[in-house]
């Protein structure tokens, strides 16, 4: 019998109509069913997955195998048993409610061959609103290593896997694991692997989030995830030995998994429940959270760490609710550092260190532009001049005298749309402020209103608002948003025999634009007018030139 070049493996639980989908994408796979195989295990389905499958199987004789067993529970059991009978050179993992491309096998096979590769993760999407990371797929990579890559955060078994190293280790999934059991598999994969590849030019994998939300990645409770996540974070520190290889594995655990226990239902839950939580995470911090992973965390999740392995429950609670309902916190700024005024900031009762508090990176551009409102706006005329005058509201406090407001010319780029602010690059250039700057503690304390005053110039133009901050010897640029807020009525201001009009207007982006623009723009010359009719009569015949064969 002829060894087929991969096998696929399929573990199946309740997933109709979308089993259907996903086989369907199998059978359609370029790589041809003589160099397939499908190894389909029904677990205990109640709907008619079983059936679905027997169907398949007698559509498709020696090309898929259908086992079927009592539910176990998991989709470890039923991957483990398909792992017995597997013959092809590579395996693959496939979620049966989810489908391939129809080149995803073809593409990865080829791949691993040409590369030599005991690993190869194929580009996945989501599906329906799935959340699927998308760092490693940025380009093709022959040799990525675990440890220096977004590979820790693409952990799924869904990627091709040569069936020697399978064997050589004797890899097999946790069946006592209910989520994550994909987890210890993966990664003792590509700790022991030669070569791991990436193949991001083509979508392999279509990761589809169900409309029931059933799949049992969303079904685990806190506990479960706390448990499982412990057992794969204890399993990686036996393979990796301490230091920057393991913190850059364990950093997504803390990042993802144990955060997410902290999330917006925290504080709903029941107070020992509460307490067993941040009790899971302080034992897991206490052996594996170095600075290393500390500092490379975001200010929120590493706060809500920091305080739930402190045992500070209350303190915690509060820190997340008070986001939830007032948004970003305020940031504290002292010389070349900034600190994010969470509830346990130099509070002695909970005993955290300032680090844990810090602004690093790039929670910053978000969190500075939530914090940023509009207050007031309006201008100024002082004779022919005009000043433009804005009340700005900005999260935070502290030494705060070099903020300034800017009119600045052309767009912002696409990548501050989604956290509304940037972080400029160390040789950036700013022009030197222009205008009047005064800064004063909001009432409550919260933050800092700036006032700025800032004169136009006689120009035709179209400038951008933003606020310019210095946190923790970096540059922040904010755009002000306007979106709902009055705007000062259009002015006419400058000398009688050359008006110009000013203009506070709101982008389609909710960003505040100043518009200048004289009122009576002088007419083009005679001569001037001529040759622009005469370049517009040209265009047709221009155009039908270049149609001539």
């Amino acid at each position: 019998m002829t060894t087929p070049d991969v096998t696929v493996i399929v573990a199946v639980y309740n997933t109709m109509p979308y089993l259907t989908e996903c086989l369907d994408s199998l059978i359609r796979q370029s790589i041809g069913t003589d160099r397939l195989e499908i190894v389909a295990v029904d677990d205990g389905s109640t709907d008619d997955s079983g059936a679905e499958l027997d169907r398949f199987a007698a559509l498709h004789p020696g090309t898929v195998t259908v086992l079927h067993q009592a539910n176990s529970g998991g989709p470890a059991a039923p991957s483990n048993r398909a792992l017995e009978v597997a013959r092809g050179r590579y395996v693959y993992f496939v979620g049966s409610d989810d489908y391939l491309g129809e080149e995803a096998l073809e593409r990865m096979v080829s791949f691993a061959d040409e590369h030599g590769s005991d690993v190869v993760a194929g580009r996945m999407t989501g599906v329906n609103g799935r959340y699927v990371h998308q760092a490693l797929y940025r380009e093709n990579a022959a040799d990525v290593s675990l440890y220096d890559s977004a590979l820790p955060f693409t952990l799924a078994n869904t990627k091709l896997f040569r069936r020697e190293l399978v064997d050589r280790y004797k890899l097999r999934f946790p069946e006592h694991l209910p989520v994550g059991s994909d987890q210890p598999f993966t990664i003792e994969a590509c700790v022991r692997a030669r070569r791991i590849s990436v193949l991001a030019d083509y979508t392999c994998y279509y990761a589809v989030k169900r409309g029931d939300a059933g799949n049992i990645t969303y079904r685990a409770d806190h506990l479960a995830r706390l448990r499982c996540t412990a057992e794969i974070m204890d399993l990686t520190a036996r393979l990796v030995e301490a230091g920057p290889r393991r913190d850059a594995v364990l950093r997504r655990h803390f990042t993802w998994e144990l955060a997410k226990l902290v999330q917006d239902d925290f504080p709903a839950l029941d107070r020992a429940l509460q307490r067993d939580i941040c009790a899971g995470i302080a034992r897991l911090a206490d052996a594996y959270f170095t600075d290393g992973i500390r500092d490379a965390m975001d200010v929120r999740r590493r706060v809500r760490i920091c305080l739930a392995r402190a045992g500070a429950v209350e303190t915690l609670c509060e820190a997340i609710t008070s986001e939830r309902l007032r948004g970003a916190p305020t940031f504290v700024l002292e010389g070349e550092r900034g600190y994010a005024r969470y509830p346990g900031f130099r509070d002695p009762d909970v005993g955290l260190s300032d680090r844990c508090f810090e602004l690093v990176g790039e929670s910053v551009p978000g969190r500075l532009a939530e914090g940023t409102e509009l207050l007031a706006s309006d201008w100024e005329q002082r004779g022919e001049q005009i000043i433009y005058t804005a009340s700005v509201r900005i999260g935070v406090v502290g030494e705060v005298s070099g903020v300034v407001v800017r009119l600045v010319s052309g767009a912002m780029p696409a990548s501050a749309d989604k956290p509304g602010a940037r972080r400029l690059s160390e040789g950036h250039r700013l022009p030197e402020p222009v205008g009047e700057f005064r800064t004063e503690p909001t009432e409550d304390g919260s933050g800092t209103v700036l006032h700025a005053r800032v004169p136009l110039e006689r120009r035709d133009a179209r400038l951008g608002v933003r606020v310019y901050v210095d946190v923790a010897g970096a540059t922040y640029e904010i755009p002000v948003r306007g979106r709902g807020k009055p705007m000062p009525l259009a002015r006419r201001w400058g000398a009688y025999e050359d008006p110009y009009r000013a203009s506070a207007l709101v982008n389609a982006k909710g960003r505040v634009v100043i518009d200048t623009a004289r009122m009576f723009p002088p007419k083009p010359s005679l001569t001037a007018r001529v040759r622009a009719r005469l370049a517009r009569a040209a265009q047709p015949s221009r155009a039908a030139a270049k149609r001539k064969p």
